[in-house]
């Protein structure tokens, strides 16, 4: 099921929350060459060649797109040692993602989304592995799918902060890109901040699948208020910043 905004804003998909962490089948192994969840990957139309070995068969994965290596590289910061079988496979559903081809949900939040998934696992791992298998709180029976909820904040952020434009045209704006101007990583940094302070108005909300957009709405209210404190001169001066656990 999918949840608009009825003017082509963000959407959200729905399923009920698994009970636990993907099953793996036994066979268990990590990639030895994924990107590490950088910037510096995206746009360069890296190739890469990565070999698995199952039982006696050898299966090699030839010419991926640097998409597809941000979503092999995320899957396996996700889920440590448990063997993703293709690029398109029914597995991404675990994650969150509303089909066998995750790169088909990007949508509004690009590709851009992808890296604040993989730098969120990479540098916040406890906040996200918490996110991903809903651990915290009393969760509902309808929950928001992890990874479609993440583009989705993606896709606010830009809206909020204005990245579209030439020039800062408001002043949440203009406050970040001095946060920006402090820390490089500042964007990726508030997207974890903002998955994370989603969450807890989920909670708070006692929210399910049609309140994701009054959720979505709340988060980014909050935000602009943090972000508009007298004393927040670097990102991790917001009180949010606590929120995150490595």
């Amino acid at each position: 099921m999918r949840e608009t905004d009825g003017k082509g804003g963000p959407f959200v998909a729905v399923r009920r929350v698994s009970q636990g962490p993907p099953r793996g089948s036994g066979c268990r192994s990590s990639p030895a060459e994924v990107v590490t969840g950088s910037t510096a990957w995206i746009g360069r139309g890296l190739s890469c060649v990565c070999a698995q070995r199952r039982d006696s068969n050898t299966r090699l994965l030839f010419d991926l797109t640097p998409s597809q290596e941000g979503l092999w590289a995320l899957w396996y910061a996700a889920y440590p040692g448990v063997e993703l079988y293709g690029i398109i496979s029914d597995q991404w559903k675990e994650m969150g993602w509303q089909g066998k081809d995750p790169s088909t949900d990007f949508r509004g939040g690009g590709f851009i989304s992808l890296e604040n998934l993989l730098f969120f696992a990479k540098n916040y791992p406890k906040s996200f592995q918490d996110l991903l298998q809903k651990r915290e709180g009393v969760r509902a029976m309808w929950e928001y799918p992890f990874a479609v909820a993440g583009v989705n904040i993606t896709f606010m952020l830009i809206q909020m902060l204005d990245l579209q434009a030439a020039k800062p045209t408001s002043m949440i704006a203009a406050v970040f890109l001095k946060l920006l101007s402090e820390n490089e990583r500042a964007f990726d940094v508030l997207y974890c901040m903002s998955f994370k302070m989603m969450d807890q108005q989920w909670l708070a909300m006692r929210a399910s699948y049609m309140d994701f957009n009054l959720v979505m709405n709340s988060t980014r209210r909050q935000l602009e208020q943090e972000l508009l404190l007298e004393d927040v001169q670097r990102i991790e001066d917001m009180p949010s910043y606590s929120l995150l656990k490595r």
